[in-house]
């Protein structure tokens, strides 16, 4: 632990650290129409879980090179962070050359990273600008050692153990290629550095693009010190160039997420069924049963048990709840509730505490009240319903006259017979009744019992004659 406080207090000295990713690739081994980098692991884009993981280990101005799809980058990811384009793509140092304007002016180290290398933790970057902070270096390389390199560029290194320059695979000679250290591109540099040697960049090699790697050598070959620091977790080599590539990297960070969990004291019931969003959060004591999805900003508290089959996202769920098949989606649960099974409960609903939705339900745009029930069978939309009330089985608020919505209130320890509507705009009153099968139109004043139906009629031995008439009829 005081290692690792340590570490964090050196980075954090560095009051000047920047951060760019290079994302203007199209991938077109991914087959799609999105950009590469908008692709989702655990819900969030894997150029995302890249700048997140460079803002926790202590960036904070950090900038985001764009080239395809650009515009739906930006919108996704919104103003949190610079845009740079590289309208047309001519290689990785072609991309940070586009990015010369946002340095301007700029001090201390930058951080290079590609926007498809969705692996890469906190942990990496703070390693990586340790390594550049106490090595005194003006640029620090991260490498790897791989058994098979092929495809990697290549470390060199000279005699004293100083990296001197990084060759692209295409580029090696027979003894480059049998060296095993390989580039990870990830870089942290100082900017000066980047301002005085992008310019120079060339592309006389066999694919005729500007390869950043070459400002590595441009600093070496002017005495600047370059450090390579080694990285054994092999999370730093995974870059997503498929589809194959996407889920087998979605695998592995939804186990780090459930990992987390399951350590801070939720059980988990049959991992492989259960997929749980990078941004959810679950307190302890918690269960969560096979074939839970949850999404999103979720929020679940303690003591409560979500599932089996249960879809939560962008919901917020009290403690000692008990959510059983159901799905809910932007909404608000209070403590001690139960839901389902198999109800739907849509955005902007809140149930209160000690509430109860049962199966077959669906709320919508409700306030249920604390001690509120709905037990089966009932949708319930644009509506208030008071403390400790009852909605009997097959009840429906009529909110859409096909052009607005409209309110329905009903007040506290109110009782709505089975197969009742509720016709909106609509008050029911503090404990008032409906009867079943009413059709209600006008408001129920407080302790009033409304009656909506058709007085009951019998016509003996009808049923028998008709019968007989049909019977016939088919003769």
């Amino acid at each position: 632990m005081g290692h690792l406080l340590r570490r964090r207090k050196i980075i954090m000295s560095n009051t000047s650290l920047s951060g760019l990713v290079l994302a203007a690739g199209r991938g077109t081994r991914m087959k799609s129409d999105l950009p590469k980098v908008l692709h989702e692991l655990c819900g969030v884009p894997m150029v995302e879980l890249v700048a997140r993981a460079m803002r926790g280990a202590g960036v904070e101005d950090l900038a985001i090179v764009v080239g395809f799809g650009g515009e739906k980058v930006q919108s996704r990811l919104g103003g949190q962070y610079a845009y740079v384009w590289q309208h047309e793509q001519h290689g990785s140092g072609h991309a940070v050359q586009m990015a010369m304007e946002w340095l301007e002016g700029r001090t201390g180290s930058v951080i290079i990273s590609a926007g498809d290398t969705p692996l890469l933790g906190v942990e990496t970057f703070e390693q990586l600008v340790l390594a550049h902070t106490t090595s005194g270096a003006r640029c620090t390389v991260a490498s790897s050692i791989m058994e098979d390199p092929s495809g990697y560029g290549r470390i060199v290194r000279d005699e004293s153990g100083a990296v001197i320059k990084i060759v692209e695979h295409k580029d090696c000679t027979p003894h480059q290629i049998a060296i095993h250290e390989i580039n990870v591109a990830l870089y942290c540099v100082e900017a000066e550095d980047l301002r005085r040697h992008l310019p120079n960049l060339k592309n006389d090699n066999v694919q005729k693009e500007y390869y950043f790697t070459d400002v590595i050598e441009m600093i070496a070959s002017e005495g600047g010190q370059v450090f390579g620091e080694i990285f054994s977790d092999p999370a730093v080599t995974v870059g997503i160039n498929d589809r194959w590539q996407l889920a087998q990297a979605d695998a592995e960070l939804r186990s780090r997420v459930l990992k987390r969990h399951a350590l801070n004291g939720v059980t988990l019931r049959n991992l492989n069924s259960i997929a749980i969003g990078m941004d959810v959060e679950i307190g302890p004591e918690t269960i969560i049963e096979p074939g839970t999805i949850l999404l999103g900003n979720t929020k679940i508290g303690s003591h409560t048990v979500i599932g089996p089959n249960s879809v939560l996202q962008d919901a917020v769920v009290g403690d000692h709840c008990n959510i059983r098949m159901s799905q809910i989606v932007e909404a608000t649960i209070g403590n001690h509730v139960y839901v389902g099974p198999f109800a739907n409960i849509r955005p902007k609903t809140v149930i209160s505490d000690k509430a109860k939705v049962g199966n077959f339900v669906e709320l919508k745009n409700t306030l249920l009240g604390p001690g509120a029930k709905t037990p089966h069978l009932s949708y319930i939309g644009d509506a208030v319903v008071g403390p400790n009330s009852n909605i009997g089985a097959g009840t429906i608020t009529c909110n859409y006259d096909g052009f607005s919505k409209h309110r329905t209130v009903i007040g506290a320890n109110a009782f709505v017979g089975s197969n009742s509507t509720l016709v909106a705009p609509l008050t029911i009153g503090d404990e008032a009744m409906t009867a079943a099968g009413s059709v209600i139109t006008k408001d129920v004043s407080a302790g009033s019992m409304a009656f909506g139906r058709a007085r009951q009629e019998t016509k003996e031995g009808l049923a028998t004659e008709w019968r007989k008439v049909k019977i016939a009829e088919k003769q």
